[in-house]
């Protein structure tokens, strides 16, 4: 699957999942999932912001633990109309309406004004924009001096056996129960893999470092889960 247009890609990607959108995640990560979007979230609560962004928010998932484990308000977007649909609903049904506002965006162009927000959340993003160092740099345009930035990844194992383990898992156990679910989620496990592999190849973890640093991020923290598995990145905007 080619990706001259990133955003284009994932939109047509994800757009036939939402409804299977969180079961995709738990089985990428071997159920780890929630476990990675705690940790990150907790570097947020711990600054007790009244205001935050998740940004690739996808069904609202991070969004409402925002708001189990923050009294923040919390606007949540993605390029996605069909998952924002389904976290809508979720949204709903857990009388979360008040407190979390979804948007239509992209996380290259943010519709906000420089220091929006206290904090800002961002999960399984990077892969999908044409350009990950400008793309953090217009994430921390948001953020208010001080505010926190956290994020989630998925990662490639650094053990030889357990990356040879992940390989073997993502390029043919994970399409192959994609293919179970429908043509949509083979694509998605079929292109998941490479593209994890492909992204650590161009950009390494001490990239990621520099490239927020250069985005005004100071004091960068970062913490490989599960094995190698995720990453959980958080840091403060500089000011």
């Amino acid at each position: 699957m080619q990706r001259s247009d990133p955003a284009a890609f994932a939109r047509r990607l994800f757009a036939p999942l939402p409804r299977r959108y969180d079961l995709l995640a738990e089985l990428l990560s071997f159920g780890q999932n929630g476990r990675w979007r705690r940790a990150m979230v907790a570097r947020i609560a711990a600054t007790a912001p009244a205001t935050v962004l998740d940004v690739a928010t996808g069904t609202a998932g991070v969004a409402l633990l925002l708001t189990e484990r923050t009294g923040a308000r919390v606007v949540g977007l993605d390029l996605t109309e069909a998952m924002l649909r389904q976290g809508a609903e979720r949204v709903r049904r857990r009388g979360r309406a008040q407190r979390i506002r979804l948007l239509v965006g992209r996380a290259e162009r943010l519709p906000f004004p420089d220091a929006s927000f206290d904090a800002l959340a961002f999960t399984y993003l990077l892969r999908y924009v044409a350009d990950p160092a400008a793309t953090l740099g217009e994430l921390a345009r948001v953020v208010r001096p001080g505010g926190t930035v956290a994020s989630l990844e998925f990662m490639v194992p650094g053990s030889p056996v357990l990356r040879g383990c992940w390989w073997l898992y993502t390029r043919l156990l994970l399409p192959a129960a994609g293919a179970l679910f429908g043509r949509g989620w083979f694509e998605v496990g079929r292109f998941l893999g490479p593209s994890i592999s492909e992204h650590y190849r161009r950009h390494p973890l001490e990239w990621h470092r520099r490239a927020w640093e250069a985005a005004g991020i100071e004091a960068v923290g970062m913490r490989t889960m599960s094995l190698g598995g995720g990453l959980v990145m958080w840091g403060r905007r500089e000011g």
